[in-house]
Formats: structure tokens, C-alpha cells, sequence
């Protein structure tokens, strides 16, 4: 039998009856060390390194594994809802977040088909009554500085999980390739937030519910000027949809396309892209000539699916990897926040006494999963009567006058600032920390 060399700085008590015999990585490479730790967690996006942060703050082992070697790259979004700011206000975080760059916007419109704002956030009644835009990067630089703090946590950049370990039917930890080698981490428990093409849900064998929207966005930017106007909006005109993002110093730009159709759109070239766009939002012609090669644009292929299951023994997934959104509203990324927060409240006591059984992890689908089917059946609903019927060139696009009525009335435009802002219903962090503070 091969023998490892045991990493145990980090040694977990309550995983000391577990064998130490683990599956060889590909081609019979030895581990260079097997870690030991309370959770493991697989996926450094917001949703990870927030759990992170706040199992950590209670003195809970977390081992947190992110394939990627840094945080600087493109994200698909970067939106950070007043859900997810009165989450870092009870973590007593919110303010040093809002000293990171970010813009705010506080209402959403669709000029040209409705004179009064499609959705209006300041109305809210929050602390923060607008959505942020906030890079991700720096999001996620400053949650893992937070959460370094703690001793009980430890993070691994450019580590690929390759295998899981299983065990009379238990997954109890994985196997990943590092920079240098092939290591392994035993855990009570595996979180997969590895995202919408999650490696550890492929690996344990779930298979998503896939929807099939009719659409796909292609995500670029162009300068933004001081003389331009604030917030977020969306411009119907001949079969094209463009959305705008206020981030500042440019916009953040979704040009929405047929699903599958990207390739037309290449072969008809990059002169008639900008015709189109120019088209949408007028205002962009005296810059729309940045964009002079295909690499400027990323192509997101738009899926909403969801898992029946978040859970086996020993493994729960979180996030998209649970469920992945449509961009409609910008939700991804809180949901998977909200995510996070209810698995520290429901799994934080029993982690600590080493007892998570599939009781607890059914908790935390229970209490997430009838939000997250709303959301999707709404952003489905919005997919196919609204975006759908604009982006046909045979049809004109219209508002019927009784939404433009009920548009006018307050009241209304609070319903979808409510659900895009909070969700069906809001989440609240539970439990304080060993230093006094509210932590998960």
C-alpha cells in the first residue's frame, strides 16, 4: 500500500477514526499530502469565500479550494444586490466593502418603451437602497483577506479537484491537482460553489435540470462619459436587445442574441455589430469603434437548470452548482450569497460537534430551494414573453397601456425592485462569532 505523508498542522479531531488510505491520483502520481479539516469547500467564488469567512469566524476548520490562480479575470457579474449589502452589514463588513470601487445603481429603464423607470431600488426601505456594481475581484481579494485572519481557515489558488473520496458510500473529502502535485483533503463535509459547470457535481454524479432559454449574450465594454446617463436600462430596436450597466468610467454592455446564433453575428462581422449597437444606444457611435476584434467580446451561453437534489451524504452544492440563473435581474450572485448564509445558520452547530447528517444539508435545500424556483420561473417567464418576443425582427415591441398604467403607480414598480433586490424573501445571519460579531 502506498504510503502519504499526513498534513497536520490543520489535523481535525473528529476526523481521527477515518483510515488513511485514498484513491491514486491519474497515472499513479503520489499524493504529496493528505490535508485533514472540518469542511472542505470547492469553488472561490462569493459564494465559497463568504461560507468561508463565516464558518471560519466560528471556529470551524475550512479548507477552500479555487482552481483558478488569482482573482484577476473577467466575471460574468458583477452586481452586488441590497440582499447581499444588508448581509455584510450584519457581518459588520458593508462599509469597508463600499469603500472598494463600484458605482450604484438605483433604477433600471427601458427607454423608449416606458417613460417611468422599469425598476426603481431607491424606494426600498434599506440602508441600501440601490444595487452596487462592484468587481468581483476586489470583492473576492477582500473576503479572503477577511477570512485569512482566522486561523481555522486556509486557501488554496490553482487547486483542480480531480476525484472525490468515498467511502461506505460517503464522500469524505477530494483529491485535486496543485501546482506542484497531486494533494488530497479529508472533510466531515464537501460544499461544492465550483459554479454552473460545477467539476464536483459531474463527479458525484448529479445531473441538472437544464431550461432551454432563447438566448445567449455577448458581454463587452466601451468608454462611459460624464455627460452619459446614470443607472442601468435596456434598449429594444430590430430584433436586437442591448443592455447598459453604469460601472463609472465605462459601460458594462450585453448584446442579447438568439441562442446558438453567434456565429452569424461573427460571419455578418464586426462593422454590422457596431451598426446594431449604435442603433440600440445612440449615444455610443463616437465610440463604438473600440471595438476592433472579436477577443473584446465574451460570449455567455444563457442556461437556467437546477438540481433535484442539493445533497448526499457528505456533499452539499450550493450556488449554481445547485442552481444556475438566467443574468435576468443580475440575481446570480446574491442567490448564491443567500445560499451560503443559510448553510453557516443551519450547519455551523453541527459541524462543530461533528454530527452533519442529510437531515441538515435537506434543511438547507428546504429553506432555499422555493426562492430559487421562484426566481427562475419568473426570469423564464420574462425570457420567453418579453426578450424573446423583442428579439424577433417581425416584430414590433410594444407595451400594452395597462402596464404602462400600472407602471405609473408606485407601489407597482416596488413589487419587481422588492424581488430583484431581496428575493422572495430576505436572509438574515444568525449566529456571532468568537470575537463578538455576527458571523453565519
Amino acid at each position: 500500500m502506498q504510503t502519504y505523508k499526513d498534513q497536520d498542522t490543520r489535523q481535525d479531531p473528529s476526523l481521527s477514526t477515518i483510515p488513511p488510505a485514498v484513491r491514486q491520483p491519474p497515472d499513479d502520481q503520489p499524493l504529496r499530502a493528505v490535508y485533514h479539516t472540518t469542511c472542505c469547500i470547492v469553488g472561490g467564488g462569493p459564494a465559497g469565500m463568504l461560507l468561508s469567512l463565516m464558518l471560519a469566524r466560528q471556529g470551524i476548520q475550512v479548507i477552500l479550494l479555487e482552481a483558478h490562480a488569482d482573482f484577476d479575470r473577467e466575471f460574468r457579474g458583477d452586481t452586488v444586490h441590497p440582499s447581499v449589502l444588508e448581509i455584510l452589514d450584519e457581518l459588520g463588513m458593508a462599509e469597508q466593502v463600499l469603500q472598494l470601487r463600484h458605482t450604484k445603481i438605483r433604477q433600471a429603464a427601458l427607454p423608449g418603451l416606458i417613460k417611468n423607470p422599469l425598476v426603481d431600488f431607491s424606494r426600498l426601505k434599506t440602508r441600501y437602497p440601490y444595487v452596487a456594481m462592484l468587481p468581483q475581484a476586489d470583492f473576492l481579494e477582500y473576503i479572503a483577506g477577511e477570512a485569512q485572519r482566522y486561523p481555522h481557515f486556509q486557501l488554496m489558488m490553482g487547486a483542480n479537484v480531480h476525484e472525490l473520496i468515498i467511502e461506505d458510500g460517503k464522500i469524505c473529502g477530494v483529491c485535486f491537482q496543485g501546482k506542484d502535485g497531486a494533494y488530497a483533503v479529508r472533510s466531515s463535509l464537501t460544499i461544492a460553489a465550483d459554479g454552473r459547470f460545477s467539476r464536483v457535481r459531474k463527479l458525484a454524479g448529479i445531473e441538472p435540470i437544464k431550461t432551454s432559454p432563447p438566448m445567449d449574450v455577448l458581454w463587452f465594454k466601451l468608454p462611459r462619459q460624464p455627460s452619459d446617463p446614470e443607472g442601468g436600462m435596456g434598449r429594444f430596436a430590430k430584433g436586437h436587445l442591448l443592455i447598459a450597466l453604469d460601472r463609472t468610467d465605462t459601460w458594462q454592455l450585453g448584446y442579447v442574441i438568439w441562442k446558438g446564433s453567434f456565429q452569424q453575428v461573427r460571419a455578418a462581422g464586426l462593422a454590422s455589430l457596431r451598426q446594431s449597437i449604435v442603433e440600440l444606444m445612440p449615444a455610443l457611435a463616437d465610440r463604438v469603434d473600440k471595438l476592433q476584434d472579436w477577443k473584446q467580446l465574451s460570449l455567455l451561453s444563457v442556461e437556467s437548470s437546477r438540481v433535484r437534489r442539493w445533497y448526499k451524504p457528505g456533499l452539499l452544492l450550493i450556488g449554481d452548482a445547485a442552481h444556475a440563473m438566467s443574468p435576468v435581474g443580475g440575481v446570480g450572485i446574491n442567490y448564491a450569497i443567500q445560499d451560503a448564509v443559510v448553510a453557516a445558520n443551519v450547519l455551523s452547530a453541527p459541524l462543530r460537534a461533528g454530527r452533519v447528517s442529510l437531515c441538515h444539508l435537506a434543511a438547507v435545500q428546504r429553506r432555499r430551494e422555493i426562492p430559487t424556483r421562484v426566481i427562475q420561473g419568473i426570469q423564464t417567464l420574462i425570457q420567453e414573453r418579453v426578450i424573446a418576443h423583442g428579439l424577433n425582427p417581425q416584430q414590433v415591441m410594444t407595451v400594452p397601456p395597462l402596464v404602462r398604467f400600472l407602471l405609473r403607480i408606485p407601489f407597482v414598480r416596488d413589487i419587481p425592485a422588492r424581488l430583484i433586490g431581496f428575493g422572495v424573501w430576505p436572509v438574515h445571519v444568525r449566529h456571532r462569532s468568537q470575537d463578538g460579531r455576527l458571523a453565519g
